[in-house]
């Protein structure tokens, strides 16, 4: 695992305490900056809270997967020299944009997706932060942006929560969804990189995406449209890549599906991804799962399955997976940072469907019992994948 902000962060983190508890503070008045140590970045509140307490605990009991207004959001520019520094905390609002900036225009922009989770105790927990950000920073060489540093970050990370931690749900009602953008905002007019790039961070809170159990999905494999072709982005998170996929997931919830199955763009007959999630096929004692290969986005909650899988005695193999193997397996189920583990009820594939379930769904649920647990502090994360914020 990459970890490279790990020996600055016992120092820092104290830091960002600081700030938070400053922040606490800052919706007594109009306005405040906030410098508490000279290793700490600059943060400005402009505004009181503007939620009560009684106001989001009600939000809290119908809490879905739509944006919420938070309290802060986090924003840091690029210099001339592609480096990023001066990272500040505003006030959660609408950010300003110009019409020629590249994001707009020719798309040059980059998504990660990641989740903090209340303790039972209080606390809070990353799950391996330092993966999202060595992932941005592929992406971000791939579509010739400067990128932040794995320590800035981890870093901003810990700072967006904590000053909207009021934010974070109790442990058994959801979770904190963080969403770190890196953005071209420069002007530009021919298809160039941007001169100037924004990575900033928002938060808003979710429910449980299972309530009562895992629910099965049903899935339709989509053998005319194709999420990534050889050469392409489909291995980064570019903003672009889930525009392509709208019109086959509308198709296939019209025509009663959860969601889509793409295959590969070549042969027509491998397994890629779901729309948004990796996925697996269990035979046996054996979990396959697309090999990555330049059109497959790698998971850090597929990489994660893959390592607890392996430690409890499944054979995981990282290859093709042909479509045929659908009808024989036991067991299929996605990945990925919104659902962990979902398992899936059926696959329908050129009319012909195929229903999974016999077994209970076992080893999905496995999996999904002892990743969310880890995630969640509900026991001890022998990985060492977790980040405490007291």
């Amino acid at each position: 695992m990459t970890d490279d902000a790990t020996p600055s962060l016992s120092v820092s983190l104290a830091c960002w305490l600081v700030v938070h508890r400053q922040l606490q503070l800052a919706s007594t008045s109009s306005h405040v900056s906030l410098s508490s140590s000279s290793s700490c970045r600059r943060a400005t509140a402009s505004d009181a809270h503007s939620e009560t307490s009684e106001s989001l605990e009600r939000r809290r009991d119908s809490l879905g997967f739509n944006p919420v207004k938070t309290d802060y959001i986090y924003v840091m520019e690029s210099s001339e020299d592609g480096s990023f520094s001066n990272g500040n905390l505003r006030h959660y609002g609408n950010i300003e944009i110009i019409p020629s900036a590249a994001v707009l225009n020719y798309g040059q922009g980059i998504i990660e997706g990641m989740k903090a989770y209340r303790k039972q105790n209080g606390s809070i927990l990353l799950f391996r932060p330092e993966e999202n950000a060595s992932r941005m920073q592929v992406g971000a060489e791939r579509l010739c942006m400067p990128a932040p540093t794995i320590e800035q970050f981890v870093e901003a990370v810990i700072t967006t929560v904590l000053a909207n931690e009021r934010w974070v749900p109790p442990s058994d009602r959801g979770s904190l969804h963080i969403r770190p953008l890196l953005l071209g905002n420069g002007p530009v007019l021919s298809v160039t990189p941007a001169p100037e790039f924004t990575f900033m961070i928002y938060v808003t809170p979710v429910g449980n995406y299972f309530e009562g159990g895992l629910k099965p999905i049903n899935l339709v494999a989509e053998n005319v449209i194709h999420r990534a072709t050889p050469g392409g982005v489909g291995s980064i998170k570019a903003i672009g890549n889930y525009a392509g996929i709208m019109k086959a997931q509308a198709e296939a919830k019209a025509n009663g599906f959860s969601d889509v199955l793409y295959l590969d763009s070549v042969h027509n007959r491998y397994l890629e991804e779901v729309s948004t999630a990796n996925v697996f096929v269990v035979k046996d004692n054996t979990i396959s799962t697309p090999a990555l290969g330049g059109t497959i986005l790698p998971g850090i909650t597929r990489k994660s399955i893959i390592e607890i899988a392996q430690s409890q005695g499944f054979k995981v193999e990282e290859r093709l997976v042909s479509v045929e193997e659908l009808f024989d397996a036991d067991e299929v189920f996605c990945s990925g940072n919104a659902v962990c583990v979902m398992p899936v009820g059926s696959i329908t594939f050129m009319e012909e469907r195929v229903d999974y379930g016999e077994s209970g769904f076992v080893v999905s649920q496995q999996l999904y019992s002892a990743l969310t647990n880890i995630q969640m502090g509900l026991t001890e994360d022998k990985m060492g994948w977790t980040r405490v914020l007291n």
